[in-house]
């Protein structure tokens, strides 16, 4: 039977890369290998997969397409075909608001580090890696760049004070709730998935997405088979059609086998 285009989506951090030796495992690289044959390889993250802390990844994985910074910026190859920018006077009340009540928000453009209260970003950096590599600027430089999306390092209680006040915006935890991504509430990697599925003339149904946290919550959704890895958020799995296993327990390369897409997708 005639083999059909099919899209495989992946978010990173969690997802693809494990944080605890900060490296794409070994059996999630043999899986993309293994898929490329058959399927568009997608990466599904809410970094700017462009940016100065990211860029190593994206020459590692070698993706096909690129839903990066949650849906607000899209590439396939080379090809920009998407790119939203959060208004400006949101990103001033969300950074002012932000920086009178204490807390971390801001953003990564190209090397440089762009936060409120940007001591919570050093002392999550510490727990995380152990070293502290940032430069920090002054988070109202932010204005002056496109932004989609920002992150907010920090637990529930500011995320709290954060819906509170901007019930257009919404802050999805990140796996470990430690922070969450900061994104307008009709953004999201769903609608880069479509934007793609559009792109290459690919139906939805036709994709599958892998995610661990709650900003995957709804490509998870729309995607034809939504995955959610060991690792990932309670609430996330709750939504998933399937649960593989944990990052380091080749999470991966276990779903791709389960659902023997190796071999491909066939009508």
């Amino acid at each position: 039977m005639p083999k059909r285009k099919s899209i495989i989506s992946f978010d990173l951090d969690m997802t693809l890369l494990d944080h605890s030796g900060y490296q794409v495992p070994d059996s999630a690289m043999e899986a993309l290998r293994r898929l490329r044959k058959h399927h568009k390889i997608v990466i599904a993250s809410g970094r700017d997969m462009d940016g100065h802390y990211s860029r190593q990844f994206k020459d590692l994985l070698q993706p096909d397409g690129i839903i990066h910074s949650n849906g607000t910026k899209v590439t396939a190859g080379s090809q920009l075909i998407y790119r939203y920018e959060m208004p400006r006077e949101l990103l001033g009340e969300l950074l002012g608001f932000a920086q009178d009540k204490g807390l971390s928000l801001g953003a990564t453009i190209g090397d440089l580090d762009y936060y409120t209260s940007p001591e919570a970003v050093t002392a999550h950096d510490r727990r995380r890696w152990g070293e502290i590599n940032r430069q920090f600027r002054d988070p109202f430089w932010l204005l002056e760049f496109p932004v989609g999306t920002l992150a907010y390092i920090g637990d529930e209680s500011g995320v709290k004070l954060l819906e509170k006040q901007f019930p257009q915006v919404k802050f999805p935890m990140f796996g470990g709730n430690m922070g969450a991504d900061v994104i307008q509430r009709f953004v999201s990697k769903a609608d880069g998935l479509m934007r793609l599925c559009r792109f290459w003339d690919i139906e939805p149904k036709h994709t599958a997405a892998f995610g661990d946290s709650m900003n995957d919550l709804e490509i998870l959704k729309a995607a034809g088979i939504g995955i959610a890895m060991g690792n990932g958020l309670a609430k996330l799995k709750e939504q998933a059609d399937y649960i593989t296993a944990a990052i380091d327990e080749d999470g991966v390369y276990k779903a791709c086998e389960h659902f023997r897409w190796f071999m491909g997708f066939y009508e």
